[in-house]
């Protein structure tokens, strides 16, 4: 599984003149379907050196292939991407409570997504709510936190009904659930409808569609994961099957979504037929750039974002590794850490805060088909 490794790494000034936390878990979901992963492994990280040390298996726990972490940093939540649930036809999603000394995680309990394959979920700022998107099963579904971490029985359901142009759009497929910053709404990208679907949540819970009740896209498109500025005034979207990064501005008052420019998500690629797949989208802590991964091109991407939230592509750089998953940068802002699902293993690189532009360190985490990273402070 994943060897003992340590990574070296020029040390950022910025980073250790920072008095905010440096020690921090780094938590690692993964496929069990193939392969020889048993779930979330975790690792110690220190943000101001750069290194990175294994801690072994943190939880055992079918397919946790997405990541939440609770903003008390107490607890953590997954995705558990299966369709066999408690012997029915649908996947699960599991609470963790984190322990603060040692980052292994207990289980406190396990629910029905409602739907098969959950792929994505997500925790709102105040710590209420988990939402989850089932992609093979086309729907959202909406968890209340309770005080002891555990989720409660489900309060929002949606399933999602429709098509789209491509072979793969033959019904909906939920792939990411995201909330506003100030919580009040809940977007969904389907990636099988060419749609963003947008509910605001009732103090019960319930999931009731805004007017209009969804952002269109392009035909063929196939919007997948999301990003907000940290302002909260832009949102930016992966589109897995027509490889583009659409700008959307956002209305906090309504929770409206308004396309404001689509462009490629990779430059100057013809490989795999033109099939790319982009997948993660995550905006840097300044609202300064966009990074993209880019799975078939196997790079990431840098967007820089203009005042009017408009994109321009900066640099692409090799993702040091087979189809790139997923990627986040930690929480210095100083290096980014990406997940190659094909080749197995996590690389770790450098950020230039000023460009955006990546750097390899060497570092090269070996790791059973890794699909997401999240980072929780240390004691």
């Amino acid at each position: 599984m994943a060897s003992v490794f340590a990574f070296l790494a020029i040390v950022s000034s910025a980073a250790a003149q920072n008095p905010a936390t440096r020690k921090f878990f780094l938590y690692v979901g993964t496929s069990t379907n193939s392969g020889t992963s048993k779930g979330i492994y975790v690792y110690s990280y220190d943000s101001a050196n750069g290194m990175t040390e294994p801690l072994g298996l943190a939880a055992e726990s079918p397919s946790p292939t997405f990541l939440a972490v609770h903003p008390n940093h107490r607890f953590l939540y997954a995705v558990n991407e299966i369709s066999n649930f408690a012997g029915g036809h649908g996947g699960s999603v599991t609470a963790f409570s984190i322990d603060a000394a040692t980052g292994r995680l207990r289980q406190l309990n396990a629910v029905a997504s409602r739907g098969g394959g959950p792929t994505h979920l997500s925790i709102d700022r105040q710590g209420k709510w988990v939402a989850a998107a089932n992609y093979g099963g086309g729907s959202v579904v909406l968890f209340p936190v309770e005080a002891d971490g555990k989720l409660g029985g489900a309060t929002g359901f949606v399933q999602h009904t429709g098509s789209s142009v491509t072979p793969r759009q033959t019904g909906p497929h939920a792939h990411g659930a995201y909330f506003s910053p100030d919580s009040r709404f809940l977007f969904v990208s389907d990636l099988g409808l060419d749609k963003i679907t947008s509910y605001r949540i009732t103090a019960a819970g319930a999931l009731e569609p805004l007017d209009p009740p969804f952002a269109p896209l392009k035909p063929g498109s196939g919007p997948r994961h999301m990003a907000f500025v940290p302002n909260g005034i832009f949102v930016y979207t992966a589109n897995e099957l027509n490889s583009t990064v659409t700008a959307f501005s956002y209305d906090k008052a309504t929770g409206r979504l308004s396309e404001i420019q689509t462009l490629p998500s990779i430059q100057g690629y013809d490989g795999a037929n033109g099939v790319n797949y982009p997948s993660e989208v995550e905006v840097d802590s300044q609202g300064k750039f966009l990074y993209v991964a880019n799975r078939n091109g196997d790079n990431i991407a840098v967007f820089a974002i203009a005042a009017d939230g408009q994109l321009a592509p900066s640099s692409q750089t090799s993702a040091g590794g087979k189809y790139p998953r997923h990627f986040a940068l930690d929480p210095s802002g100083n290096y980014l850490f990406v997940e190659n699902q094909n080749s197995d293993n996590i690389v770790k690189f450098r950020v230039d805060r000023g460009t955006g532009a990546l750097t390899t360190t060497g570092a090269d985490v070996k790791i059973s088909i890794p699909m997401c990273v999240v980072f929780v402070p240390a004691q």
